[in-house]
């Protein structure tokens, strides 16, 4: 994966430009030292790196403003970053970049529950923002697997969802407005706390945008009250294929469970290891959740059960307490550390039309044996967004380079049969050239003017999203 080479001219004023940055912001809030800047040099797309020119971490909109205000004048690159829990390389630096992190920046600003709303700063936790209302009976619906450490900065610029968005949406659909900082150091109120907001649709422009157009610091979003009650089950099966099959005749009998989730046997068996959930011994299991009152969820469980039998699964278990919930869904939970434990892998992240499982299934199976690399399925069903996991070995010469290819046939199968590149991770580096094979040039070139308004130096977050071949001669000189 291509990083491009640094500004001379930048690396040349690193300590100037370091200088500028400690005259605006307090003393600990700017990194230079080598040893210190490292830990920024990836996100959790770890297998490329590269250090940063210094990191600035603000605990205020108004450091933000200063920081961004300096960059700018010097003409410095900028690359937001939250937790730094990215999957497609988003917050990945350059070597004449400034990391701003925000994950100092992390209070809860207001709690409205008459109007459903909380406004926190953005390095908040997705899962804290939950916390923050849990007690009174509310809850924050978009649950990326993740959601223990990333942040709803990063939430918000890959428009993240989660195994309960089957039913509630992606982050998209439960935010309301933005605080967001542009590169020049404007303030941009957008949005607020109300359903929607007159005029264009900057949140819709922002949300998904993967710091490209501004640095957002704070945020509303909506928050729900909390369901009568929940029941997952487990239906376990003997082909993937039949998993994907019983997933889309539940999708067209018109139920909506609050999550379907997939794992196959290779995902099922690194987590059985690792979490001993008490999960069976077969090729492919569901997870589906219901909610609502007690009847409503026995009528929903009972359809489901109807549709699954036609399947004839291996096993079909409800659970019977809280104790039995949580077994069901400890495995799917600690999937991607249980993996982590037996390899080196890359997580994907595509999204295909719900019809298309069974088939597309198939042909990662196909794929997998063709390039040599086992490939391990988790993902949220319900609504298509793909988690192919190909397992490969980091020390092992051409491996990484093997992985990179099946990886982009896979991304390109579900651009096939009708749907995207990404549902949740964003594009990031790990994606960004691949996006001719979704987009003309012309939808190229929309969306490169939209950035050319908000960002007309091309300076915020560089090398992401657009092939640099695409892009390139957009950033001023």
């Amino acid at each position: 994966m291509h990083i491009p080479a640094p500004d001379p001219t930048i690396i040349a004023r690193r300590a100037d430009i370091v200088a500028r940055l400690r005259k605006v912001l307090p003393a600990d809030a700017v990194i230079d030292d080598p040893t210190e800047t490292r830990a920024y040099e990836c996100d959790a797309l770890a297998a490329y790196r590269c250090p940063p020119l210094a990191v600035v971490l603000p605990r205020s909109t108004g450091e933000v403003v200063a920081a961004l205000k300096v960059c700018h004048a010097e003409g410095v690159p900028v690359v937001p970053r939250g937790s730094g829990t990215s999957l497609a390389g988003g917050a990945l630096p350059t070597a004449d970049s400034v990391i701003l992190g925000i994950a100092r920046m992390n209070r809860v600003l207001e709690i409205d529950y008459a109007d459903r709303f909380i406004r926190v700063e953005a390095g908040r936790t997705n899962l804290s923002v939950t916390g923050a209302v849990e007690a009174d009976g509310f809850f924050y619906a978009p649950d990326p697997s993740s959601q223990l450490a990333c942040a709803i900065a990063g939430n918000i610029a890959m428009n993240s969802g989660g195994a309960h968005c089957l039913k509630y949406g992606v982050t998209t659909n439960n935010l309301l407005g933005v605080t967001m900082v542009t590169m020049a150091g404007d303030i941009m109120e957008i949005g607020g706390a109300h359903m929607d907001a007159g005029g264009l649709d900057l949140l819709g422009v922002v949300c998904g945008s993967e710091g490209q157009l501004g640095v957002v610091t704070e945020a509303t979003l909506r928050i729900l009250p909390k369901p009568e009650g929940a029941r997952p089950v487990l239906i376990a099966f003997n082909a993937n294929e039949v998993a994907g099959a019983c997933v889309a005749d539940i999708i067209k009998a018109g139920v909506l469970p609050v999550a379907i989730e997939f794992m196959d046997r290779p995902c099922i068996r690194a987590c059985e290891d690792f979490a001993k959930a008490g999960y069976p011994d077969c090729e492919a299991l569901l997870i589906v959740e219901v909610e609502g009152a007690p009847a409503e969820i026995d009528e929903q469980l009972g359809l489901i059960r109807q549709i699954a039998m036609r399947h004839d699964p291996v096993e079909f278990r409800e659970a019977a307490s809280e104790d039995e919930a949580k077994k069901i869904w400890l495995g799917r939970k600690s999937a991607f550390g249980a993996m982590g434990q037996i390899n080196d892998y890359m997580c994907l992240d595509g999204t295909i039309p719900v019809s298309a499982l069974p088939h597309v299934l198939k042909r990662i199976g196909e794929m997998s044996r063709e390039y040599g690399l086992d490939v391990a399925n988790v993902f949220h069903a319900g609504d298509g967004n793909m988690h192919p996991l190909i397992l490969f070995d980091a020390n092992k010469p051409g491996d990484l380079e093997t992985c990179e290819a099946l990886g982009a046939a896979i991304l390109k199968l579900c651009v096939e049969v009708g749907g995207c590149l990404t549902g949740e991770h964003g594009v990031g580096i790990e994606k960004r050239d691949l996006m001719p094979d979704q987009y003309s040039p012309a939808d190229m070139e929309a969306q490169m003017r939209v950035k050319d308004v908000f960002d007309p130096a091309w300076l915020l977050n560089p090398a992401k999203v657009f092939p640099l071949t695409v892009s390139a001669g957009r950033r001023a000189a």
